[in-house]
């Protein structure tokens, strides 16, 4: 029989010597094993477990719902971001109205490389947003998580060395293996129809695209904001505002209409 990942999260309502030793005793009881564990939010444990038979599942779900010492908080086959919280110790933080917006801050970067090389992984139509100041990490963030998916990264536009506007791709670069990164500030303000035909052609492949300020991006395009599989947002701290006015400006001095 396939063994099957699960992931185990619950709060330590008394903390007493030999609580982890009892919950790993019933865990191997019920030849349940352990991957990995880790403290995910203050008194709260995460484990990834692995077990052949589900129904032992359901017998842990019983017992640990009749311990006074643990309240359960999750039991359940792991998302990515259940991966990420025991791996690196905490959660990544979503925008509580809108699940698809996370967010970040700088000293965050591990954690967002590996979330986004994650991502990027699989081979499919995938649509990623990034928002955020110059110079906060964006674009290498993006480079970073393509080297650790074993991808290839192909700037359509992008203001990381200098002002790039591709209008055509060669033909090693049209591959679901490559993920594209497009930066809608330079697309909106220096493109022309032949690079917006480009990315049309892009859109259509099966592969990753990220795109830098995509809130500037659908207002050039016949695209919106819930095409995109997810918004990242990334700050120098908590408390940054993200703004496009003066960043459209100091990029483009000398072009009018903007937000």
């Amino acid at each position: 029989m396939k063994k099957t990942e699960w992931y185990l999260e619950y709060e330590i309502l008394i903390n007493r010597p030999g609580l982890l030793g009892e919950i790993s005793s019933l865990l191997g009881m019920l030849s349940i094993n352990i991957i990995m564990i880790n403290g995910v939010k203050h008194a709260r444990r995460g484990l990834l477990i692995l077990t052949k038979d589900d129904v032992h599942i359901k017998r842990l779900k019983t017992i640990l719902e009749t311990m006074d010492t643990i309240q359960l908080i999750k039991l359940r086959k792991p998302k990515l971001r259940d991966r990420l919280a025991v791996r690196h110790g905490r959660y990544i933080q979503s925008d509580q109205d809108d699940r698809k917006v996370i967010r970040f801050v700088r000293d965050d970067l591990g954690i967002l490389v590996d979330f986004m090389a994650e991502l990027f992984k699989t081979n499919e139509h995938k649509l990623v947003g990034i928002r955020g100041m110059p110079r906060v990490g964006k674009t290498e963030s993006v480079v970073a998580a393509s080297v650790c998916a074993n991808k290839r990264w192909v700037f359509v536009s992008s203001t990381l060395l200098k002002q790039t506007v591709r209008n055509q791709l060669v033909k090693g670069e049209y591959s679901p293996e490559n993920t594209y990164i497009i930066d809608g500030i330079v697309s909106k303000h220096r493109a022309n129809e032949k690079h917006w035909r480009l990315i049309r052609e892009i859109m259509q492949l099966p592969a990753v695209k990220v795109i830098e300020h995509p809130d500037i991006f659908v207002q050039a395009t016949e695209y919106t904001m819930e095409d995109f599989d997810y918004i990242i947002e990334l700050r120098s701290h908590e408390e940054e505002e993200i703004t496009y006015k003066d960043l459209e400006l100091n990029q483009f001095p000398h072009d009018h209409g903007y937000m």
